[in-house]
């Protein structure tokens, strides 16, 4: 059976927050170039999108923030647990960790497919 001890789950939950604060400025980036280029956009079709993407730019980048915290969080938890005898992490660490996977990788997918809608959305109107 392989083991997986409290500095591993803290090395991956540091790289994850790692993670997210580049995604943190990317999509920050990627707000300044939408107000940038929508200076210049006249379409009424084309301004819904830019309607669009500020706000899924907002909402994406207080998940990003809400998912550091909530791992942030989580990470500090092993200094109020009790390790098990064979040195394995408690249940509740596991199953903790194992949800801010789950939504890690879900906020991932969603944050590329954003990037990815609006890199096609500024090839078209600039």
């Amino acid at each position: 059976m392989v083991t997986t001890d409290i500095a591993q789950l803290s090395e991956e939950c540091n790289t994850w927050r790692e993670a997210l604060r580049s995604q943190r400025e990317e999509f920050t980036r990627m707000k300044n170039e939408l107000q940038q280029a929508a200076a210049h956009i006249t379409s009424k079709e084309a301004l819904k999108d830019v309607e669009h993407y500020e706000n899924q730019f907002d909402i994406q980048l207080a998940n990003i923030h809400d998912l550091k915290q909530s791992i942030k969080s989580h990470n500090r938890m092993p200094a109020f647990q009790l390790v098990s005898d064979d040195g394995a992490p408690p249940e509740t660490m596991i199953s903790g960790y194992k949800k801010l996977s789950a939504e890690y990788q879900h906020l991932r997918h969603t944050l590329h497919e954003i990037k990815n809608d609006f890199q096609k959305f500024l090839v078209n109107y600039t």
